[in-house]
């Protein structure tokens, strides 16, 4: 007779431990920081402090992209950059990638 019931997957073997930088190792952290009038303005925050921005542009942005982001907050100016995208979610994708590079 075969069992037909559903078998739980086999246990996946460990994985090794992959080499990150410390950038790539700590979380960035998107808070709710209104300014004025726009409620749509946050802090990126990475180990408690603020190292960037991200908010939405009433007039100034560029067509299709009112969401920016400016990194380098924290004064690291090598690691200062910024741009312009389409949806909030797309610039915090953005901020990470530039943030993370080295």
């Amino acid at each position: 007779m075969i069992d037909a019931r559903p078998q739980p997957p086999p246990p996946r073997p460990p994985r090794a431990a992959a080499s990150t930088s410390a950038a790539e190792k700590s979380s960035l952290i998107l808070k709710h920081a209104p300014i004025g009038d726009n409620q749509e303005d946050y802090d990126v925050l990475e180990n408690g402090g603020v190292v960037g921005r991200i908010f939405h542009l009433q007039a100034a942005a560029p067509e299709g992209r009112p969401w920016m982001w400016a990194s380098g907050h924290n004064g690291d100016i090598k690691r200062a950059a910024h741009g312009y995208e389409s949806t909030r979610e797309a610039a915090m994708a953005a901020f990470a990638k530039s943030w993370r590079r080295e």
